[in-house]
């Protein structure tokens, strides 16, 4: 029992004025605000849309997330997610940045899509992710954008329908049970009869293994995987600017007039309208030789430069060249790629351990399938931002991603919005100290790998003999990609061309 003594001190506490008492006061709970959803409509390879409600503020590696967790996709690092602006130009969705901010009004809605397209799909480590490869490669046929034969067309063809259909079978397959499949874009019968004749021969192949005969057939076609860029040279003449795991091609007139490999770009960047290459001296020459060429306006120039130096990172580099630590005020764009590299990627794809995931190929590809256009909530496709398909060459139909065709205006008058970037490529002998180049600051990437055997000149194969004797015509005089490109030469040092490490820089001014 407490003391008495004890019991007065409890007592005098309880009996002390109420004046001299403090009163605690609680703040007032905060109410949080209701987070904002927006709905996102996805259009996937396959023609079928996801639907998911996302935060307003969500960032586009969330969306991303999520799509390949819908399509139980562990190889993901060759996808991307698109958008379209007002005006029909289709931009990639970059990952660290808030969807709000680059979709700026209209729906959410997007597509997904095949970034980087793998020069040898037959290194990719699960089925799901090559039958993804194909509902793409299937894409790009039926809208053009990758030109084939008529023999090319059947061969593929018997190969979408063996993995769909199965063995031939007589008492099954009618004689038109080719009529709903689209093959090609101006599909005739005889073409069908010829696929047909092609399924008979392919019977005992599964559908795993009918996709990857396909696209290793897909991938000895000159446009697999180019990402053609509408552009005039400095003369006025219409080009066409190609984007791809090799490097840089430049079309004219329906044949590729030159190639630059990224080991032979040493720098690549932008100013207002225009896009420059800066190439490497040739064994006998002893100066750089910087190639102008001129876009429809600075977007298309920044777009351009995003996609040079995001394919030259993915395809070249072991990682990703880090973002810049210095806080000194810097000029231009923050920009750099920041996923997996293409050598990453196979590194962690080595280590999936999962049973062979089951889904169902639909058959999507036939005569009503869905397109983008149709989309719930997406804006007509306006005629009046349609490309100039008479001007185009007849096998070189304007890619989704085409800013025009035929006479592109100039963009002159359009103000550059901080948009003046550089990003070179530089090949020296390792170990490197940072140097100094005109005074550039310059960050070194690490150690490049030798160029894998799918990266050698595979586009030249399949070019024609015509055009390849063009080309030797064309690369026997300066090398600057034809007579009507501006060339300007700078009194730099000579790189050796063909050592590992590669460096980016990037000019402050």
């Amino acid at each position: 029992m407490p003391s008495e003594e004890g019991a007065n001190e409890v007592n005098q506490q309880d009996a002390v004025p109420a004046e001299n008492k403090t009163e605690v006061k609680t703040s007032p709970v905060k109410k949080t605000k209701p987070v904002k959803m927006q709905l996102c409509r996805v259009l996937l390879l396959d023609g079928t849309e996801y639907e998911v409600e996302l935060d307003k503020k969500a960032k586009g590696q969330q969306l991303f997330d999520m799509i390949c967790d819908h399509l139980n996709l562990l190889e993901k690092d060759y996808f991307g997610i698109t958008y379209r602006d007002p005006q029909d130009q289709k931009y990639w969705l970059d990952p660290l940045k808030e969807i709000r901010k680059q979709i700026k009004g209209g729906p959410w809605v997007f597509g997904f899509n095949v970034k980087f397209y793998p020069p040898d799909p037959s290194q990719l480590q699960e089925d799901i992710t090559r039958y993804q490869l194909c509902l793409q490669i299937r894409d790009d046929i039926l809208k053009g954008r990758l030109p084939c034969s008529f023999v090319t067309h059947a061969l593929l063809g018997s190969y979408i329908v063996q993995s769909e259909l199965g063995d031939y079978d007589p008492e099954e397959h009618s004689a038109d049970y080719l009529s709903e499949f689209k093959f090609a874009p101006n599909q005739t019968k005889e073409l069908e009869e010829k696929v047909m004749e092609l399924h008979k021969t392919h019977k005992g192949q599964t559908p795993a293994e009918a996709e990857l005969h396909y696209l290793e057939n897909a991938k000895k076609l000159a446009m697999y995987g180019v990402d053609l860029h509408h552009a005039k040279d400095s003369e006025g003449v219409d080009i066409m600017l190609g984007v791809c795991a090799n490097g840089l091609l430049i079309y004219r007139d329906r044949l590729r007039i030159n190639r630059f490999a990224w080991p032979k770009i040493l720098k690549i960047s932008y100013k207002r309208s225009n896009f420059y290459i800066k190439i490497r001296p040739g064994e006998f020459e002893q100066f750089e030789s910087t190639i102008g060429f001129k876009l429809p306006n600075h977007r298309a120039a920044k777009r351009l430069w995003k996609v040079c130096v995001e394919h030259h990172t993915f395809f070249r580099l072991v990682s990703p060249e880090p973002p810049p630590k210095s806080k000194i005020l810097r000029l231009g764009s923050k920009f750099r790629y920041s996923g997996r590299t293409q050598h990453q990627t196979r590194q962690i794809s080595a280590l999936i351990d999962r049973p062979a995931p089951n889904f169902e190929r639909t058959l999507s590809k036939r005569f009503s399938s869905k397109s983008m256009d149709a989309a719930p909530g997406y804006a007509p496709y306006r005629e009046q931002n349609r490309p100039d398909l008479s001007k185009l060459p007849p096998d070189m139909s304007a890619s989704a991603d085409a800013v025009g065709a035929g006479k592109l205006p100039y963009a002159d008058d359009v103000p550059p919005q901080g948009d003046e970037e550089e990003a070179a490529v530089q090949e020296t002998v390792p170990p490197v100290a940072e140097p100094e180049v005109n005074g550039t600051e310059t960050h070194a990437a690490p150690e490049e790998p030798a160029p894998p055997e799918e990266l050698t000149n595979k586009v030249d194969d399949e070019i024609p003999n015509v055009e390849n004797a063009v080309v030797d015509e064309l690369e026997s005089q300066v090398k600057h990609g034809g007579k009507a490109l501006h060339v300007s030469h700078t009194n730099t040092h000579t790189c050796t061309p063909s050592l590992p490490l590669v460096v980016h820089t990037k000019v402050d001014s």
